[in-house]
């Protein structure tokens, strides 16, 4: 018995930004999630294994912990986060460094906003550049609860293929 075996084309890598086409206060497309549900934050607390009744049971959120209602995961608002960065990159990019702190509460029903907006470039000794972002997440309403920043490695225009695996700049 013979099988063909089907061969796939190689997949193009994703392009993301090129150094030179960046330029500081240019923002980052917004990733938008929600209005995100208790299905939401059910299908994450079991993915996470986070059983805090905080996220899916909310006469325990609102009357044992006295909380406003469900509250969005932080893991969950960390992987938006990183979903934008790394989209925004890439797979021609790099995510080097992210910060971020979480200074409010996000709730079912929410549609938050992720954005990021670049505050800084240098090139790396001809090899690279650096891009540094300010980024957070707003809610429908406005409010940043979740500040933050990060710095990605991007190739030049014309340069060399982005080395793998990056090492990073001594500081």
């Amino acid at each position: 018995m013979s099988a063909a075996v089907a061969m796939k084309a190689p997949v193009a890598p994703r392009q993301g930004p090129v150094f030179e086409d960046l330029s500081v206060g240019q923002q980052v497309d917004t990733l938008s999630k929600g209005p995100l549900t208790t299905a939401h934050l059910m299908r994450w607390s079991a993915a996470m294994e986070n059983w805090h009744k905080i996220h899916y049971d909310l006469p325990f959120a609102t009357g044992h912990d006295k909380l406003p209602g469900l509250l969005i995961n932080g893991s969950l608002k960390q992987q938006f986060i990183l979903q934008l960065l790394k989209d925004w990159a890439g797979d021609t990019g790099w995510v080097w460094k992210v910060k971020f702190q979480f200074r409010a509460m996000n709730l079912v029903g929410e549609t938050l906003s992720i954005w990021a907006k670049v505050t800084g470039t240098r090139a790396i000794e001809g090899r690279y550049g650096l891009v540094d972002l300010d980024l957070g997440i707003v809610n429908g309403e406005g409010k940043e609860s979740t500040p933050g920043a990060a710095t990605i490695a991007l190739p030049f225009r014309n340069g060399a293929a982005f080395p793998y695996p990056f090492v990073p700049p001594e500081a």
